[in-house]
């Protein structure tokens, strides 16, 4: 049975009158990258600083490889690093002297940080800006010595709040390739994101939030086949679509017919177009071109909530 790394059980953290958590419970296994998928305000951020002892729940509990937030926060935080999404440094912070500090703080000696810190800035190319101030430092940049942080550390489970937020797209593959290699290593690792592509890159499962409630879990083949006829399968057949094709076709999902093509809405779209090539050929209808479409996570979102997760961004 796959090891529990994070339990979170009927979590409610509220400020004031506002509600930012409403009773979360999930749980997340040893050795997964698991993502939480939602806009900005949803709760994914409290709900990671909640994990990383931060905050405090209102009620209920999170359990750290069976160790509670609310009463074995010492032991908790030895087991976990934190990416945060607004880099935490002060403007005449150099990220040199800050990744050294957080080495220490961590556990390493003066000579073992000095190497890891170099070997980490290297990699992800912040050697040369290793004595500019932070304020000097782009928005990327600064992203990338926030990350820098927990690849150095190496926690028993790695959280990233936004790891990819301000940085350019060759060094936003580059990182999650790194990420990939620290739950390789043996940390669990925990994304929020409202980046469906990185959402679909990176996670193995993912929880969607909305409204400070968790909506839905699964992978996201699972979370793909919430929605109904989600799947779309494009036709283009050798002449015009006439009644007696599109009759045909209507038995396998809902039909569109647009001259030579013809869109059907179905579930399983891949098994379906296996099906609708067979019934095609028996009735000698030659297809030139035919491709299967998932549904995107956006459309997954919008049939679980209502809402468009980007418009939804501020």
């Amino acid at each position: 049975m796959t090891e529990k790394a994070i339990e979170i059980i009927n979590l409610v953290k509220k400020f004031g009158n506002f509600v930012a958590v409403d009773n979360i419970s999930l749980t997340i296994y040893s050795g997964e990258i698991f993502g939480l998928l939602g806009p900005n305000g949803s709760g994914k951020t409290t709900t990671l600083l909640t994990i990383a002892t931060v905050y405090k729940p209102t009620s209920g509990d999170v359990r750290v490889y069976g160790y509670s937030v609310v009463s074995d926060g010492d032991k908790v935080r030895k087991m976990v690093g934190i990416a945060f999404q607004e880099p935490k440094a002060l403007g005449i912070d150099k990220p040199y002297d800050l990744l050294l500090w957080h080495a220490k703080v961590v556990g390493y000696s003066g000579e073992e940080a000095r190497k890891v810190v170099k070997d980490v800035m290297e990699d992800l190319g912040l050697w040369e800006h290793r004595n500019k101030y932070f304020y000097q430092l782009s928005g990327g940049t600064r992203k990338k010595v926030e990350i820098a942080k927990v690849l150095i550390q190496k926690p028993k489970v790695a959280i990233f709040d936004e790891p990819t937020a301000q940085v350019d797209v060759v060094s936003k593959h580059y990182l999650w390739d790194k990420i990939k290699e620290l739950k390789e290593e043996g940390s669990t690792i925990i994304i929020a994101t409202n980046d469906m592509f990185e959402a679909e890159r990176m996670c193995e499962r993912i929880a969607i939030i909305y409204k400070g409630k968790v909506k839905a879990i699964g992978t996201i083949k699972e979370l793909k086949d919430f929605v109904p006829l989600g799947d779309t399968i494009e036709l283009e057949l050798a002449s015009y679509a006439d009644q007696h094709v599109l009759d045909i076709l209507s038995r396998f999902g809902k039909v569109r017919g647009l001259g030579n093509k013809v869109l059907i809405y179905v579930n399983r779209g891949e098994e379906v177009a296996i099906d609708i090539i067979d019934a095609l050929r028996r009735s000698g209808v030659k297809i030139v071109r035919i491709m299967v479409k998932e549904p995107s996570l956006d459309d997954v979102f919008f049939y679980i909530t209502g809402a468009k997760l980007k418009e939804e961004i501020s």
